[in-house]
């Protein structure tokens, strides 16, 4: 029997590096975690879940920069003609070639961060009106932080309707393309065709330092 071509064989790369796949898991838990919080009203957690969701998205946001070439936005961020034709062969049945996400999983990657970078700008400045209030509800008086209190209810819905998205995408790759975006997730590696060149990770020192700025500047944030 003859071998299999050099460009159907996969192989298994490591493509995601432990900081990328800890960071999105941690937020995953705390967004469920902050809205558990706040029907129990539990708003001291809340905070502290919020605060935590803060340091992870400047990491995130660093680390789209300056972290493993997979975790980088100019590796993952393609056009949104490339996002919708992308989309366009949902139904067609192949191996993934992605080595980053895929175009149109770069954008949700985008408008998720987004999403909670507003969720907790918001979060900072909103009040109950009885006697929760954010750090930052001091600098920018009542008036105000009841709009952006406001928009912070609004924009719990949108990231809903945004992990919701999400979820069934992943779902539909993997009845449709039969391509599992879970396991690379936890495990690093994806199965990819031979031909692929593996990603440069950056090395777990950086990810150390980057994370602790951002623990730090969320901490300052919390005590202003």
């Amino acid at each position: 029997m003859n071998d299999p071509e050099p460009s159907t064989t996969l192989v298994p790369v490591k493509v995601w590096d432990a900081p990328t796949r800890l960071v999105h898991w941690a937020l995953a838990v705390l967004v469920g975690f902050s809205w558990l919080s706040n029907r129990r009203n539990w708003m001291d957690l809340h905070f502290l879940s919020g605060y935590a969701i803060l340091a992870l998205l400047v990491f995130r946001i660093a680390w789209g920069f300056l972290g493993s070439e997979t975790a980088r936005f100019a590796s993952f961020l393609k056009s949104p003609r490339a996002a919708i034709r992308h989309l366009a062969g949902l139904f067609v049945r192949e191996p993934d070639r992605e080595v980053s996400h895929n175009p149109a999983g770069g954008w949700m990657v985008l408008v998720l961060l987004a999403l909670l970078a507003v969720q907790v700008g918001t979060g900072l400045t909103a009040n109950d009106d009885i006697m929760v209030e954010g750090p930052l509800f001091k600098y920018i008086g009542k008036e105000l932080s009841d709009r952006l209190s406001s928009l912070h209810a609004f924009n719990f819905k949108l990231i809903e309707l945004a992990v919701l998205a999400h979820v069934l995408a992943v779902a539909a790759y993997g009845v449709f393309k039969r391509q599992n975006l879970v396991r690379p997730m936890i495990t690093g590696r994806k199965l990819l065709p031979g031909w692929v060149r593996p990603p440069w990770l950056a090395r777990p020192v950086l990810a150390a330092i980057v994370m602790a700025s951002a623990a730090v500047l969320a901490a300052l944030v919390s005590r202003l």
